[in-house]
């Protein structure tokens, strides 16, 4: 597609995925995403006819005006959303693939200083999380779920939710009809949960002096025990 072609694309895919869009009005106001986007672009296409300066002024402008700082090396696919997007750092060397959902204070930044592909790639369909830090030359992969805040630090299958700080595969597979990225188990309730419960089960048999359930109560804990197990060593 060519440059103009993307631009009108970007615009649509905003008034096709957005329910909090009420107005064509809204789009020049509310959505710093979308024109963060269009400076991204712009300075992209300079950038790959190698004129010197101009994109990277063009990048400033649009980092001054939207607070979203995008390098115009960085490589953007097509229907690309970025939802309210203040505080986004896309790298110089990061790619994002089509499809992509990224919600505010996301960055796509590097650990090393050296020459190469040092940014992440984000592959068709994933959702990055508000908040969430992808760091390296890593992979998240298509459909991929990144929760908020999360601290990304290694690859990310295809079709899995990671969570956490670093973050660890919590969920495998991908629904289409669950695509809301709130759906995301918390780890750490269902450990807390394990351990209480595990105690509950404790207290009761020492006051009744009857362990004859024990057996019994502690299956129904090892679904959430195994969630937690399998959770670390991702």
């Amino acid at each position: 597609m060519n440059l103009f072609s993307l631009i009108r694309e970007d615009f649509r895919n905003v008034k096709e995925n957005d329910p909090a869009l009420k107005s064509r009005l809204e789009l020049f106001f509310n959505y710093p995403g979308l024109w963060a986007l269009l400076f991204y672009r712009i300075a992209h296409s300079l950038h790959k006819k190698n004129i010197p300066y101009l994109p990277r002024l063009i990048s400033g402008l649009g980092q001054f005006l939207t607070i979203i700082d995008i390098h115009p090396a960085a490589t953007i696919g097509r229907r690309v959303f970025i939802d309210h997007g203040v505080g986004i750092v896309i790298g110089e060397t990061a790619e994002v693939e089509d499809d992509v959902l990224i919600y505010q204070q996301v960055t796509l930044g590097g650990v090393s200083l050296e020459k190469g592909k040092r940014h992440p790639t984000i592959k068709s369909g994933a959702i990055l999380g508000a908040g969430a830090k992808i760091l390296g030359n890593i992979i998240v992969g298509e459909n991929a779920k990144i929760g908020a805040n999360s601290v990304v630090v290694k690859n990310v299958p295809d079709n899995c939710t990671a969570i956490g700080v670093p973050a660890r595969i919590i969920a495998r597979g991908f629904d289409q009809n669950k695509f809301s990225h709130n759906k995301i188990p918390d780890i750490n309730k269902e450990i807390f949960e394990y351990m209480f419960k595990r105690l509950a089960i404790i207290e009761a048999a020492i006051k009744t002096k009857d362990a004859s359930h024990l057996k019994d109560d502690d299956a129904q804990l090892d679904e959430i025990y195994e969630l937690f197990i399998n959770s670390l060593k991702d």
